[in-house]
């Protein structure tokens, strides 16, 4: 399975397609909130939110739904990174309510080598959320520092550190 990427695997106009979506639930929706201490009650307060909103009914937390599709995107793009270094745009396009299943998608923009180290580079991407009828959510774009082949091959490979199973006599 892959798990992010080197800076020599990334191709600028390349599209990935995170896989498998995410159906949010209304417990998902209340724990983001509670964690976050996000108390607004067209989060928590059906009442509420069927009362008095022009939605009828609670609107997911737009800062999970962020959250969920940088989740999505990191077997794809930052499984490697070294950093996240800038969300540069972030904007909440049509809203998400409990029961909607969330797919995204990210598209590489630019990638630039570091100018102060040549076993890094820079990706510059821009990934899309989209509910289950293809609305899109949310996008948002950002820069984030990945190694080359060179960075990972000194540092132990793909999977630094990962102890290795100690053979038992039988």
């Amino acid at each position: 399975m892959q798990f992010g990427r080197t800076y020599e695997e990334f191709e600028v106009g390349a599209v990935y397609k995170h896989w498998p979506g995410k159906t949010v639930t209304e417990y998902d929706d209340h724990l983001f909130c509670l964690l976050t201490m996000n108390h607004h009650p067209l989060h928590l307060d059906a009442n509420y939110a069927e009362n008095t909103t022009d939605f009828g009914k609670n609107v997911v937390v737009g800062n999970y739904v962020y959250s969920l599709l940088l989740g999505m995107s990191v077997p794809d793009v930052s499984g490697k990174a070294i950093a996240n270094l800038e969300i540069e745009s972030l904007k909440h396009v049509a809203p998400t309510f409990h029961g909607d299943t969330i797919y995204g998608e990210t598209t590489v923009l630019d990638k630039t080598p570091s100018k102060s180290k040549n076993d890094r580079g820079i990706v510059y991407v821009e990934t899309k959320g989209y509910k289950q009828d293809g609305t899109l959510v949310c996008v948002f774009r950002r820069k984030v520092m990945v190694p080359t082949e060179t960075y990972i091959k000194e540092r132990g490979g793909e999977q630094p550190g990962r102890p290795e199973l100690k053979q038992t006599e039988k």
